[in-house]
């Protein structure tokens, strides 16, 4: 009989290995879910979401080369089927929100029990939305004048195009415009026209600047903030 389980088909996104093997141990324990991937940067994520069509993303939201809230945001335009709970060492309530915004189904943080994840990742199954206990705590506390103030203060990053957002990344993440180009595919003279539109934006004119810019909205991890499972 348990073998006629229409199992959840999972993809695990997250830039660390010992949190990807240990997410997979537990979620091929439950008798209806089945990871069918993994990927350790946002870019990975929505490559093998395209080829795997998975039913849902655990998506850890501060990776490499692009975000798990920017990796978020086109997975959902692209193929909206797809639900995607984020994963977060961070509860700050901007970051909670810009993941929301981006199409997230649902926010747990790192420390949440295995349980919880589980229960998520059902719910979003069914189509329903499922945030660990204190976001869903702050969405109730905040529902109108907290969710206003808030959207206030993402207002300038919410002007960069998704292109723009990608560029600040990489910058922030010490990558040349030669490299940054590589990785987004596109000319070196692009990607100084991204720069300089995202410096007027922002009005912020020097890399360090865009760096700490990038690591106050969690854009970028600080390396302190690592997470261990």
């Amino acid at each position: 009989m348990m073998d006629n389980i229409i199992k959840i088909r999972v993809l695990l996104a997250d830039d660390h290995t010992i949190v990807r093997q240990g997410l997979r141990r537990l979620l091929e324990s439950q008798p209806d879910m089945l990871v069918v991937g993994e990927a350790d940067n946002g870019r990975d994520v929505l490559k093998s979401a395209a080829r795997l069509r998975p039913d849902v993303v655990v998506m850890d939201m501060a990776m490499p080369g692009l975000n798990g809230i920017e990796a978020t945001r086109q997975l959902t335009r692209e193929v909206p089927s797809i639900r995607v709970l984020a994963l977060s060492a961070y509860s700050d309530e901007e970051y909670v929100l810009a993941a929301c915004q981006a199409g997230a189904a649902g926010y747990l943080v790192k420390h949440s029990a295995a349980t919880e994840l589980i229960s998520a990742i059902r719910e979003a199954m069914k189509g329903n939305a499922y945030f660990s206990p204190g976001i869903a705590k702050y969405f109730t506390r905040h529902a109108a004048t907290g969710l206003r103030s808030t959207q206030s203060g993402l207002a300038r990053g919410k002007s960069l195009t998704p292109r723009e957002r990608e560029v600040l990344q990489l910058i922030a993440e010490g990558r040349a415009n030669k490299q940054i180009a590589a990785a987004m595919a596109i000319s070196v003279k692009t990607v100084e026209k991204h720069r300089q539109s995202v410096m007027d934006k922002l009005d912020i004119h020097d890399i360090a600047g865009l760096t700490r810019y990038a690591l106050g909205r969690k854009i970028i991890e600080n390396e302190h903030d690592s997470v261990s499972p």
